[in-house]
């Protein structure tokens, strides 16, 4: 119980990623505010975690509207109490050639990922300041460092920027005890994945050129997330971690 008495506040909480780091979280020890914009996703998860003996609770929220993260914070506190640890799991994926790539297409991908990281940490950042401690853990992507492949440069511009503002705000926020770190992780088996547009036949392709040979699972990413989570990781700010299986070496 490593982050007992910790609350944890989680974009994207509903699925995948998020859904597998706010049951890991939980089992550590935090409470957790499951934070999405598909409530009842966020709700399913957040009974598994109650019925599993921990607190948890759900909340509505779009990450792209910053009064919205702000209400979602404000709930999280009310509820759990103050975040302490922030995880930004929110996101989208479509497989879009430039050539047929509007302008919108690219806003909503970087108001999604890059924005909605930027006020989830200014929605939490006062709090941990307050409390001189705080983890701020966003999630980025492989593609954020390779460019991703073809389809994926509103995906791999939007994630970079993620890489950039980690490790910006880590300077600004390390005198004041918050660590903030990246994981990148590489191919994992999520329903965005599959949602994506990426063929199967692609995904098991992609596997078998992977050193470890199987695609990666939520649970790989919420590993990461929980070492970056607890005491033991705050000497760590700054840092890309990357569980990809070798395929990014």
């Amino acid at each position: 119980m490593k982050l007992q008495n910790k609350t944890a506040f989680i974009s994207g909480g509903a699925s995948g990623i998020g859904r597998g780091v706010a049951l890991r979280l939980a089992q550590d020890g935090a409470a957790v505010a499951v934070v999405d914009r598909n409530l009842a996703g966020a709700q399913s998860v957040a009974a598994e975690i109650i019925a599993a003996g921990g607190r948890a609770e759900a909340i509505e929220v779009d990450v792209t509207n910053a009064a919205s993260v702000q209400a979602a914070a404000a709930r999280a506190t009310l509820k759990l109490g103050a975040p302490q640890i922030l995880v930004c799991s929110a996101g989208i994926c479509t497989l879009v050639p430039f050539a047929m790539m509007s302008e919108a297409i690219f806003d909503e991908m970087i108001s999604v990922h890059l924005k909605g990281v930027f006020h989830c940490a200014k929605a939490v950042a006062d709090g941990m300041i307050a409390a001189r401690w705080g983890r701020i853990i966003n999630i980025t992507s492989v593609a954020g460092m390779n460019g991703g492949g073809s389809g994926l440069l509103h995906y791999a511009s939007a994630k970079g920027g993620i890489i950039g503002f980690t490790k910006a705000l880590a300077h600004e926020l390390a005198a004041d005890g918050i660590t903030v770190n990246a994981v990148a992780p590489g191919l994992i088996d999520t329903p965005m994945l599959r949602a994506s547009g990426m063929p199967d036949s692609v995904v098991e392709q992609l596997a078998q050129k992977m050193p470890v040979k199987r695609v990666g699972r939520p649970e790989d990413i919420a590993a990461a997330c929980a070492y970056l989570a607890s005491e033991e990781a705050g000497f760590v700010t700054g840092q890309v971690i990357s569980p990809n299986g070798g395929a990014y070496l």
